[in-house]
């Protein structure tokens, strides 16, 4: 079965850096285009990057200079890479893969961003 699975979330003070990961399975990985996407309480879903099975990226102006996505066939895992956070990019993180008419979807990780 597909999965993807989000890891490197937490609780960390304005200023500092987390990594995300989100690990893939049962899906061609290299063949997705891959993003991240973000809820925070009482708000829409948004996205936050993507990164096409080509390598082009995409930002959200939000996080755009602050945030950068990679991604890494080999090992089947998408990154986001968050610095200089904020408590506005508190959020479930949510991983996310998409080729064609098929989307999935990971669980989501907590990023939680105070003093």
């Amino acid at each position: 079965q597909v999965q993807l699975v989000e890891s490197g979330g937490g609780l960390v003070q304005p200023g500092e850096s987390l990594r995300l990961s989100c690990a893939a399975s049962g899906i061609i990985f290299s063949m997705y285009n891959m993003g991240w996407y973000r809820q925070a309480p009482g708000k829409q879903r948004e996205l936050v990057a993507t990164i096409a099975s080509d390598g082009s990226t995409n930002y959200a102006d939000s996080v755009k200079g602050r945030f950068t996505i990679s991604r890494d066939n080999a090992k089947n895992t998408v990154y986001l890479q968050m610095n200089s956070l904020m408590p506005e990019d508190t959020a479930v993180y949510y991983c996310n893969a998409l080729r064609f008419i098929t989307m999935y979807w990971g669980q989501g990780t907590q990023v939680t961003v105070s003093s």
